[in-house]
């Protein structure tokens, strides 16, 4: 009789959690005959919209891959070399690497995938540490990953009679810098002094014509290899939640605290679950009575790296390739740049608005 390997004779967790699947599937098929295609199905439409309707079939599938293309011809120009200039001067009082407002500048810019991975290559390139890269991933989560959302956000803003200048200033740009200095003093601390000269050029030597082509297919994969497999698992998940009945009460919840939190609920739940483009573009429609305090909060939390599916899918999935982090690494550090973000929307909700209203 052949030897049962000794590794095999003890349960491990794994095999506990897979045995009562099989039970479970076949009390489900025993007593509800239907409940496993009903579940199949409700996943399919909770996956569908986002994936299909969304990234494969709309503007903002096409919007990734003009996004790296953007990008990686601004990195040609010298975009990335010029902002480590004027960011050096800087980061040298707070001993960082000036490396880490990269992903920020790119986000902006083009897209929030296209940042990671473009800024990520860079930031190893840079000798970045790990904390510094964690750092880069938190302060990119402040700014708008699209720059549709700023400007839908600013027509939305002067339907409501609120100065964005100031908001602005206090919301997207000083975020670049005050975030960076309080994470490198309290959470990631192992962060270092460099001056221009240790750091390399970042400017490739391609062609145009070859950094164009390149980077339509990079940006191709990207959508395809990364971004809908991350998306797709992540519906997945709330496909479930939804089956099993839990996911409207969270809604509800979510809700609450939104506007416990000084942001319009609304476009507050729109940016966290669904696209942040489509919550600023909604507040033009909402009745101009509403309390411009949930306003302000709503256009700081949409001008963020949300929502949520990219944070906890897109994001670590494109850094762990492009960067020193594993994706559990990215995930934390992107979770701390939201709960930032969160915060920032609910100060600058309460105490910043009576300064705002026209």
């Amino acid at each position: 009789m052949e030897k049962i390997p000794q590794n095999r004779t003890k349960w491990k967790i794994y095999e506990v959690i897979g045995v009562l699947i099989v039970f479970t599937a076949l009390v489900l098929l025993f007593l509800a005959p239907d409940s496993l295609s009903q579940l199949f199905d409700t996943i399919i439409k909770e996956v569908t919209p986002v994936v299909v309707d969304t990234f494969l079939t709309s503007e903002v599938g096409i919007a990734v891959i003009v996004s790296v293309i953007i990008g990686r011809i601004l990195e040609r120009l010298g975009f990335t070399d010029g902002l480590i200039r004027l960011m050096v001067p800087i980061m040298q009082l707070f001993k960082i690497n000036p490396a880490v407002i990269i992903p920020s500048a790119y986000n902006i810019l083009g897209d929030i995938n296209a940042a990671g991975k473009i800024a990520g290559p860079i930031l190893v390139k840079a000798k970045a540490t790990k904390a510094e890269q964690k750092i880069a991933v938190a302060t990119m989560i402040q700014s708008p990953q699209s720059f549709a959302t700023f400007v839908l956000g600013l027509i939305a803003l002067s339907i409501f009679g609120i100065n964005a200048f100031l908001l602005v200033l206090l919301s997207i740009f000083a975020p670049l810098i005050l975030v960076p200095f309080i994470l490198s003093r309290t959470i990631y601390r192992d962060t270092k002094k460099v001056t221009l000269h240790e750091l390399p050029r970042f400017t490739p030597n391609t062609t145009f014509l070859n950094t164009t082509f390149s980077s339509a297919k990079e940006g191709t994969s990207l959508l395809l290899l990364v971004i809908i497999p991350a998306v797709t698992v992540i519906f997945i998940l709330i496909g479930i939640l939804k089956f099993s009945g839990v996911w409207d009460p969270i809604e509800t919840s979510m809700a609450s605290v939104f506007t416990l939190l000084s942001i319009e609920p609304v476009s507050g739940i729109v940016s966290f679950l669904i696209a942040p483009t489509l919550a600023v573009a909604q507040m033009g429609d909402f009745v101009t009575t509403i309390d411009p305090r949930l306003i302000v909060g709503g256009f700081v939390l949409a001008n963020s790296g949300l929502p949520i599916y990219v944070i906890v899918g897109q994001i670590p999935a494109t850094w762990a390739e492009t960067s020193d982090l594993r994706e559990l690494e990215v995930i934390y550090a992107a979770l701390v740049g939201i709960v930032i973000r969160i915060a920032t929307a609910c100060v600058l909700g309460y105490f910043l608005t009576p300064f705002l209203v026209v």
